[in-house]
């Protein structure tokens, strides 16, 4: 036993997080992050992450600090950055197989610990770390692949997925629905990248069933100029009852306002993954996404076993997961064109029936 009671080693008094990927990937960093708060309560824990995703832990009570970095910095910001970091913390763990990931990690941490792919070219990184675990790109869902390393470690394993945001955050959500009354419902329309985007034409029909059957909506979004764009021109073929929140809320924002919800439908997307964890009742729109590997982690589910299949619409939990209609699905390319501008069919096929008559079967249509 150690002095915190858990693990194979003494209590660590300072922790380094590497995440240096999207967004989504961040946010599933946090079971891992609550498991090693859990088990160390008393350590400082410290998150390094790509500029650009660290709004999702501003607010998240597990973490003391979070370091960014650009995705891509010039090698002399790179050297300070790494100079400024050498062996301040007394265990680091890198979360993405990456060389400068791994690298991170072995440079900040008196001892380290990692994921790693176990082949050649890749087993140099099992020789410079303390301790490894196996990187597997295909058949374990990423937050279970992320608390191997917990289980490296002796500590036990935590599956919450943590959505957090501040009293700011709360104020700018009691703003934007101001009097507002009635069941809420959230759609958030835009991916990141348009290969996991569906049709606009399919959020305008899903937005009008659930009007008519008493829900008030509210559409998100992000500030960026063509997520606002695509957001708002949805928005204006919907009544002015619907709420246009696109470039109006922090992530966090959105995430208080999820807490809120009564329901959500969105596509593979970080907020997505934030719904899920809140515990509403969420619909969620895949592609040629692998759910084995990226599927919106249910609230409560079990540490033990993978939430989905390959293949096939599913329920689980708190989430409704939809794939699109396609014989390739999930083809796990970015798009039909192999490039993240691009569209996918499988999406674009999907009529929007499908969501309104999974809507149907959970007991959301209005009984006149």
């Amino acid at each position: 036993m150690t002095a915190a009671g858990v693990g194979a080693y003494p209590a660590p008094g300072s922790i380094l997080v590497v995440v240096t990927r999207r967004i989504g990937d961040v946010l599933l960093s946090t079971p891992l992050i609550r498991s090693l708060k859990q088990a160390w309560p008393n350590a400082r824990i410290d998150v390094l992450v790509f500029a650009g995703t660290e709004g999702v832990l501003a607010a998240n009570p597990d973490v003391d600090a979070v370091h960014v970095i650009p995705e891509r910095p010039g090698i002399l910001e790179h050297l300070a950055f790494i100079i400024r970091r050498f062996r301040r913390f007394d265990l680091a763990l890198s979360l993405v197989p990456g060389d400068r990931p791994t690298l991170y990690a072995w440079f900040a941490g008196r001892r380290s610990i990692g994921l790693v792919m176990d082949q050649p070219g890749q087993r140099w990184k099992q020789k410079l770390l303390d301790q490894w675990a196996t990187f597997d790109a295909a058949d374990t869902h990423t937050v279970r692949g992320h608390l191997q390393l917990i289980s490296q470690l002796g500590l036990p394993a935590v599956s919450d997925v943590v959505a957090s945001w501040t009293a700011p955050d709360t104020a700018a959500v009691d703003a934007l629905l101001g009097n507002s009354c009635g069941t809420l419902a959230v759609l958030h329309p835009y991916p990141k990248f348009r290969y996991k985007m569906w049709h606009q034409q399919g959020w305008i029909e899903v937005a009008q069933w659930l009007l008519g059957n008493g829900f008030r909506i509210v559409l998100t979004g992000g500030p960026d100029d063509d997520e606002r764009a695509y957001v708002d021109a949805i928005a204006r073929q919907l009544p002015q009852s619907v709420i246009n929140a696109a470039g109006k809320l922090t992530i966090g924002g959105t995430a208080a306002l999820l807490s809120r919800a009564q329901f959500y439908v969105g596509p593979d997307t970080a907020v997505t993954h934030m719904a899920a964890a809140t515990g509403i009742p969420t619909i969620a729109l895949f592609g040629p996404t692998d759910p084995v590997k990226w599927g919106p982690w249910p609230n409560g589910h079990t540490p033990n076993t993978n939430p989905w299949q390959r293949y096939g619409d599913q329920r689980l939990g708190n989430v409704q997961l939809i794939q699109g209609r396609a014989p390739c699905v999930p083809c796990g390319h970015e798009g039909c064109d192999r490039h993240i501008g691009s569209a996918s069919d499988c999406l674009q096929q999907l009529p929007a029936k499908t969501i309104i008559n999974h809507l149907k079967t959970m007991g959301y249509e209005k009984i006149p």
